[in-house]
């Protein structure tokens, strides 16, 4: 069995040093490959070659990868974006476990006044977080670079804003390693320690945007956790067994 991930800059993902070690620890007979796509379009003879089971998905290409599937998952479906895709025979089935693993992840750490969240960034990444928030009954406002019917600009985040969504996600690639030195663009003078920062990249462990955030007083929490639980969540789609 072979498997892989796709997406761009995958030197700093920690899946494929996953999924071997968990191969290995469970005695399974099967490989895991980075595959590095300049363009969606190039996933075409990826799939061609048929040497594949499945394969896990990241930015940028959690929206543009659905084109190429027969099916999608109801989850996935509901989101609008995939993370995880199974293969059996000629089915290339689209599946979400992003939604899971960002709720299994952040459940701890809910607490009754955090009724509102601020998500930073629109992507793939972003629709997963915004149906998980709202399974908690949390509304969710999103900012981007661009506004649009339904979000609003990082320019438009003023303290109002971070008074009333006690939870920020940054659902965005800012921050990132080798990128260690960026964060998203929000006035966090007003954050404080009601505050939940949640930040979906893992690498490096503290963010600038959670940096900032714990200097603030607030709790802060990286994207490792879900990382696993979504990873185990494909595990358990993909069906490997010993």
């Amino acid at each position: 069995m072979r498997f892989g991930l796709i997406g761009k800059h995958l030197s700093h993902s920690f899946s494929k040093r996953f999924f071997e070690d968990y191969f290995v620890h469970n005695g399974i007979d099967a490989h895991y490959d980075n595959i590095e796509l300049a363009n969606i379009a190039d996933f075409e003879a990826v799939l061609a070659r048929q040497e594949y089971s499945g394969f896990n998905v990241t930015n940028p290409y959690k929206i543009e990868v659905m084109s190429y599937l027969t099916a999608l998952d109801e989850t996935a479906r509901n989101v609008g974006a995939v993370n995880c895709i199974k293969i059996t025979g000629n089915d290339i089935v689209g599946y979400n476990t992003d939604v899971y693993g960002f709720t299994e992840a952040i459940k701890p750490f809910v607490r009754q006044h955090h009724r509102r969240a601020l998500v930073l960034g629109s992507g793939g990444a972003s629709k997963a977080v915004l149906s998980s928030l709202q399974s908690f009954g949390i509304e969710s406002l999103v900012a981007s670079r661009q506004a649009t019917d339904n979000t609003i600009r990082y320019s438009e985040i003023n303290r109002n804003i971070v008074d009333e969504c006690r939870i920020i996600v940054n659902a965005t690639p800012l921050g990132m390693f080798p990128d260690i030195d960026s964060c998203p663009d929000i006035p966090y003078q007003y954050i404080g320690g009601r505050h939940l920062l949640f930040d979906l990249i893992y690498n490096p462990s503290e963010t600038l945007f959670l940096k900032k955030g714990r200097q603030q007083g607030a709790k802060t929490v990286n994207g490792l956790e879900m990382l696993i639980s979504q990873a185990l969540k494909a595990i358990e789609i993909f069906n490997i067994r010993q």
